[in-house]
């Protein structure tokens, strides 16, 4: 299958269980050439893990309502770099990042669209915010930093059934009254969607 059938076999997948869920295309380590095939398909949600590969890849593209993801984790260094770029920010992880981010905000009048990472399996390798403290980050996202939180992302711990940790993820986004989840990967993002996913990232399902 070449990549726009893949595409539409996995959108009509996602469509079958829900009308309510953004597909985001995954396109790290991709050409232009393979992600117009989606752009003129009329796909406009593209994700990157990586602020300088998305600034060399998309910077020459003048497409009209791209929506660009960042998936990858974020040092406060690079935060005005990705600010410039992106319209999502999937990973917000620290303090240190979501103050820089509201600075940002005020002295150049633009808003992003944020999700707060969660390690949701308590897992030292990973980035994310720590379960206990997830609700005290809202708050001060929101109601300090006056940021737009839309939800909770995760990366559930591979070889492990998501769907447990896809179901923390929505209590915690229920708990805190946030309206989005962002989970689902390309293995995954069936179950993910069962569990009240609207955003799911897929990519190597497409591209394979």
């Amino acid at each position: 299958m070449n990549v726009l059938e893949n595409y539409q076999k996995i959108n009509n997948n996602i469509r079958s269980i829900s009308s309510k869920v953004n597909l985001v295309v995954v396109c790290k380590n991709q050409t232009i050439d393979r992600i117009k095939i989606l752009l003129d398909h009329g796909h406009l949600h593209f994700a990157e893990n990586r602020v300088q590969e998305a600034e060399m890849k998309w910077s020459n593209l003048n497409v009209k309502n791209i929506q660009l993801h960042l998936i990858g984790g974020l040092q406060s260094n690079k935060a005005k770099q990705a600010f410039e770029i992106f319209n999502y920010i999937h990973s917000l992880d620290s303090e240190k990042l979501a103050k820089t981010f509201s600075s940002l905000e005020a002295a150049n009048q633009k808003r992003i669209k944020y999700f707060i990472q969660v390690n949701i399996g308590d897992e030292r390798q990973k980035k994310g915010i720590n379960i206990s403290q997830v609700s005290n980050f809202v708050n001060y996202c929101v109601n300090d930093l006056k940021l737009n939180i839309l939800g909770l992302m995760c990366i559930p711990p591979v070889l492990l059934n998501p769907e447990p940790y896809f179901l923390k993820l929505k209590e915690l986004n229920i708990n805190n009254k946030l309206k989005d989840l962002s989970m689902g990967m390309s293995n995954d993002f069936e179950a993910a969607i069962k569990c009240g996913s609207t955003f799911v990232r897929v990519g190597s399902a497409i591209f394979k």
